[in-house]
């Protein structure tokens, strides 16, 4: 193949071969101009052995931009880039999730261009795409207004009504920190030369006349960012730092229809609805004190119920599964983190030490130290292997002011740790069964759906982690066959590997389709070396055990908090702190009520009797906003055929049924953990 043609392999098997300089565009329009017009970027892979084209170009390659980065990474360019290497080529369409942050980064220029038009004055810092919208910082002396917003938005529109082209452009970095300079553009010198080399050549991409400094890649024109809704102004210190100028960041969301848009905000006004503070409260569940400090829980009763169930489970789950239970002390000394490595690699996620009258001691951020040190209290055998240590520790952790979220993100809480012992021939099956355990406690807690990441190591950033390259390999090859022989699909994410070793995330997904992080397994061949660990081998000789972090819940408070959102507070009756509410009609039918109440907590029902000399429709509708599962109501009928009027959550009245038929029912629901009444 002459080096004025490159190969361009397709998704189906296709390869073309095209003169170097042809576009995705083009190549987009041989093949259908429909998939053209559906198309918003491309997704260029590097062929393995493929080298730069030899075609001479005023502007540097695509490769040349990218050098920094992995070179066998796929990558996202504008529809109008130059092929001028070997790639895989796959065309983006606006159904594809990395099309939807390609529209909002685009979508945050078109805000940066109408604030420019109609107030001129304003410096621009940077706009980058999020997981829910979009932002951009800006610097004016007068603060923008909620009316300054609205008329944005509608300048806004005008932009994308024009159509423009995104155009990306180069220009020598010096004559770009020249002209920023010049204009007092203090933001957009500093990411100049902090993003680019000396000599380079610097990316910008033009929208009419609006040019900002940017890597891309955008949509094809402005006339894309077809449904775009500006939600938030806030503010933001230059860099983080609060002696520096403060910002101006407005907030926005974008899609590729208004229809999409329209369905995000009403998955907004949804979780609102569903906020675990505000129902928390609502419910009497929990609550976080000014005076003891933010980020500390206090369990009320209601609360303390639901966690109890919680944890009766996991302790019985977890000694059905071969797990030791243990517990630790919340404070140890200082010496033991700094063996452990968490007094260096965690310090700055700690409390600062305590200085009594024997050393120095520090809060536990987490329990693995501990069961550390259980495990090497006695001597272990290969027989005694694997050891799984269980614990529902209390553990804090310093989180900054601003940061914490109600029951999300908290100071204290308390961690459903494990830490499991074993050789290194019986860890893939370790991590097959903790990854079994993962998943029955999100389908007994009724989540349906979750997604899987495996969180490995930068070997070019060696200062963050711990251990040798042989053992990293080890460990990422562990986890990877695991996952494998569960058959389970994964994204791996280089770079997000605790400094002992490698992890797997799972992050359910709850019914708002909202993802959440909470069950880990993590491989750790650190702390086992640091401790001196040993067992003794069926050789007779002293080897060094492997370790798996493992935590499902992730914390109790974090599940917990996700439970009440996942059902808006409306509990299952098996988790529900009050399962059966009664309601007798007058006083007297007090006595029933207590013989209705007997019988329900002998069964093991949770029963709250409502006594009160008030209107039965006034109890009934305490009881449901309590979103208690059922509510028994009772008078002379049901009293003389033993009977109770049942009225079921969400279903309303159901009629009357013998007391012991309703029983039996709520028994069996209870004991099956049905999330259904």
């Amino acid at each position: 193949m002459s080096q004025e043609t490159i190969a361009v392999h397709l998704p189906d098997g296709a390869v073309r071969e095209v003169p170097a300089g042809t576009t995705p565009l083009e190549i987009a329009n041989s093949i259908s101009p429909r998939l053209a017009a559906a198309s918003v970027v491309a997704r260029l892979t590097p062929l393995a052995g493929s080298k730069l084209n030899a075609t001479t170009t005023e502007q540097p390659s695509e490769a040349a931009m990218y050098a920094a980065e992995d070179a066998a990474a796929p990558r996202l360019v504008d529809l109008a880039t130059p092929l001028t290497e070997d790639t895989r080529l796959e065309l983006v369409k606006e159904s594809d999730p990395e099309a939807l942050k390609v529209v909002r980064h685009s979508a945050a220029h078109v805000m940066a261009t109408a604030v420019l038009e109609l107030f001129p004055e304003t410096k621009l810092g940077h706009g980058p795409a999020t997981d829910s919208g979009f932002f951009y910082d800006f610097y004016r002396e007068r603060p923008f207004t909620p009316d300054d917003l609205a008329a944005i938005e509608k300048k806004m529109a005008e932009v994308v009504a024009r159509d423009d082209k995104f155009v990306r452009e180069y220009e020598p970095r010096e004559q770009a920190l020249e002209e920023f300079s010049r204009d007092g553009d203090f933001m957009k010198t500093h990411f100049v030369s902090k993003f680019t080399e000396p000599g380079s050549q610097v990316s910008f991409y033009r929208n009419g006349k609006f040019v900002d400094f940017c890597r891309g890649p955008h949509v094809p024109s402005t006339g894309r960012v077809k449904a775009v809704k500006l939600t938030a102004l806030a503010g933001a210190y230059w860099l983080g730092d609060e002696k520096n100028p403060q910002l101006q960041r407005i907030h926005g969301t974008a899609f590729f229809t208004q229809k999409a848009l329209d369905e995000h905000f009403a998955r907004l006004e949804e979780a609102a609805k569903r906020d675990h503070r505000l129902l928390g409260k609502q419910l009497d569940l929990f609550s976080i004190q000014e005076l003891a400090g933010p980020g500390l829980v206090f369990w009320h009763p209601k609360g303390s119920i639901v966690r109890k169930v919680m944890e009766d489970w996991m302790r019985e789950e977890c000694l059905r599964r071969g797990y030791l239970l243990v517990f630790t002390p919340h404070v140890m000394k200082r010496e033991l983190w700094k063996v452990s490595g968490h007094d260096g690699y965690y310090s700055s996620n700690m409390y600062t030490p305590m200085e009594l009258d024997d050393a120095e001691y520090r809060l536990k951020p987490m329990n693995c130290p501990g069961h550390i040190l259980i495990y090497k209290n006695s001597p272990k055998s290969y027989r005694d292997l694997p050891q799984r240590y269980a614990e529902l520790g209390n553990v804090y952790r310093y989180e900054r002011s601003g940061t914490m979220h109600g029951l999300l993100r908290v100071r204290g809480f308390t961690q459903d740790d494990a830490h499991i012992f074993c050789m290194p021939s019986q860890i893939e099956d370790e991590v097959v069964a903790c990854i079994d355990f993962a998943e029955s406690v999100l389908t007994t807690f009724g989540f349906k759906e979750f997604k899987v990441e495996l969180s490995t190591w930068d070997p070019n950033d060696r200062a963050k982690y711990a251990g040798s390259d042989d053992n990293w390999a080890l460990a990422v090859g562990g986890l990877e066959r695991a996952l494998d022989r569960k058959g389970i699909a994964y994204k791996t994410i280089p770079g997000e590997a605790a400094f002992y070793g490698p992890k797997i995330d799972v992050k359910l997904v709850d019914v708002l389709g909202r993802l959440w992080q909470l069950s880990t397994v993590q491989f750790d061949f650190t702390l086992p070396a640091r401790f001196e660990l040993e067992y003794v081998g069926e050789d007779g000789e002293r080897h060094q055990p492997v370790m798996v972090h493992r935590a499902l819940f992730g914390s109790v408070e974090r599940f917990f908090g996700v439970l009440i959102e996942h059902y808006a507070g409306a509990f299952p009756l098996w988790l529900a702190p009050v399962q059966v509410g009664l309601v007798p009609i007058s006083e007297r039918h007090l006595a029933y009520a207590e013989k209705v109440e007997s019988e329900l907590k002998a069964a093991g029902l949770r029963v709250e009797v409502d006594g009160r000399n008030e209107k039965m429709n006034a109890k009934i509708r305490d009881f449901a906003n309590q979103k208690t599962p059922y509510i028994l109501v009772f008078g002379d009928k049901e009293e003389t055929t033993a009977s109770v009027s049942v009225r079921t959550r969400g279903k309303g009245d159901q009629g009357s049924v013998p007391l012991a038929e309703f029983v039996a029912k709520a028994q069996s629901l209870v004991k099956g953990q049905s999330t259904e009444l």
